[in-house]
């Protein structure tokens, strides 16, 4: 299949793009930057130059694909202060996506999380997001929005992501862990720490998508978890050991002075079993844990994880 990939070149998106051309398909991939264009042509994929805002190439380019998976996001946006600005561009892409592919019966595969689809339970696949009109229920009416699709003849699905997709190079929340327990000297984690994170590897989440893209059926609900929930504290501990730095408990009432942005969410418990999609679409992590991927050492060398 010719498959155009949206964050083509982001942390899932370029580990999705060797995946979907190591499994015989074709990828156009959509890139905003001459670095991000250079990378997708060095893995083997067309690139579409543009942005997710281009939403009159968005709809021509999907037209003329056998299917589409989105992933890009304006997370720069998001984490600046703009979230429903963020989140509506995204609204805007998927309708468009949505439109380009009705009647075709045509994969279309989004992105999607987790955090906070359940709080203090283990979340399901058969779990329904809450929408509320706040903003940061937007995303979660976008993915609602996306599965209506498989009524249009659409084979829309989503992928709900664990709240950590972990592996070398990333720059993401454990990343960001490291880098705040180097600058304060200190390990910490929120209350008693027993919170927990579900997790994957990003290269299990890449092979999650690949599949989403080949057989999921309209409709379908995955979650990308291989892990169902990793406590922050154990996550605290194997960062402590490798910074040489005291483990310490941080006051809920302190956690934004202490851990900035990412202080709103590493209290979250936000555990998520994956069983459904494991049994639906022979899925099967086999990429290393969370804890074990912090232990090979990569988080910490050089300047990973700096504040």
């Amino acid at each position: 299949m010719r498959i155009f990939v949206t964050g083509a070149s982001g942390w899932i998106g370029s580990a999705l793009v060797p995946e979907l051309i190591d499994a015989g398909h074709q990828v156009l991939g959509l890139a905003r930057s001459t670095a991000s264009a250079e990378a997708l042509t060095a893995a083997g994929a067309e690139v579409v130059r543009s942005t997710v805002d281009d939403l009159d190439l968005l709809g021509t380019t999907a037209a003329a694909s056998d299917g589409v998976v989105h992933l890009a996001f304006k997370h720069d946006v998001a984490f600046t202060g703009d979230y429903k600005g963020a989140a509506e561009a995204d609204r805007r892409a998927v309708d468009t996506f949505g439109d380009a592919l009705a009647g075709t019966d045509r994969p279309f595969v989004i992105a999607s999380g987790l955090a906070g689809l359940k709080p203090g339970q283990v979340s399901t696949e058969r779990d329904l997001p809450t929408i509320d009109g706040s903003p940061t229920s937007l995303r979660a009416a976008t993915s609602t929005a996306a599965l209506a699709l498989a009524s249009s003849g659409v084979r829309s699905s989503v992928v709900r992501l664990a709240p950590t997709c972990h592996g070398e190079g990333d720059n993401g929340f454990m990343a960001t862990l490291v880098g705040i327990a180097r600058a304060k000297g200190v390990s910490g984690y929120i209350g008693d720490g027993s919170n927990r994170w579900a997790a994957v590897h990003r290269l299990d989440a890449a092979r999650l998508f690949r599949l989403a893209v080949e057989k999921a059926p309209a409709g379908a609900v995955l979650h990308g978890a291989a892990e169902e929930g990793v406590a922050i504290r154990d996550v605290a501990e194997v960062i402590g050991r490798h910074l040489d730095v005291p483990v310490t408990s941080v006051a809920p009432e302190a956690a934004t002075e202490h851990f900035g942005w990412l202080g709103a969410f590493l209290g979250l418990d936000a555990p998520a079993s994956s069983a459904l999609t494991q049994e639906s679409l022979d899925w099967r992590p086999t990429r290393p844990d969370l804890l074990e991927d912090l232990a090979k050492g990569h988080y910490f060398s050089g300047s990973a994880g700096a504040a």
